[in-house]
């Protein structure tokens, strides 16, 4: 278990320097248009590759934690075992979606392999831009898995 977290942390990794990188190109992009007058031209494709792989790297990291956003103002106020029960049901009903998702990313994943579509600048390859969403997706599930099973194992989240 603890050699699978400590692969799992790659997650955190990635996520913290794509989402450093977008920050830095996005700030270093308005110094250049406006202070400078040369905006950097492959800006935007740089960060439409960040904002894609730290959506679904942070995602996967945000499930091991239990840090995604909840109302659970209600199910807070019901008994333990039903409290259990609707966090058990609320597990399966993420699994489902992220099942789903992960079903239909790979056929896009495989679409854009094949036709060869890449950015226009860099010439990135769209399939591994989005690659982070299948990805992503695994880890996901592995994570909330996890998670799921840390918190009903010792009663706390």
């Amino acid at each position: 278990m603890k050699a699978l977290e400590k692969i799992l942390n790659l997650d955190y990794i990635i996520a913290g320097i794509a989402l450093s990188v977008l920050i830095i190109v996005t700030f270093g992009g308005v110094i250049m248009r406006y202070f400078l007058g040369n905006p950097i031209i492959w800006g935007e494709e740089v960060q439409l590759f960040c904002f894609v792989w730290t959506v679904f790297f942070g995602a996967g990291a945000a499930f091991r934690t239990g840090s995604h956003v909840a109302i659970d103002v209600i199910v807070d106020m019901f008994p333990e075992k039903l409290r259990k029960v609707v966090e058990i049901a609320g597990y399966f009903v993420v699994l489902g979606v992220l099942i789903f998702l992960l079903s239909h990313s790979l056929p896009l994943i495989k679409q854009l392999a094949a036709t060869g579509r890449t950015t226009n600048i860099l010439k990135v390859p769209y399939s591994f831009i989005y690659s982070s969403l299948p990805i992503g997706c695994v880890l996901m599930i592995i994570n909330y898995t996890l998670f799921m099973y840390k918190m009903l194992k010792g009663g706390d989240k």
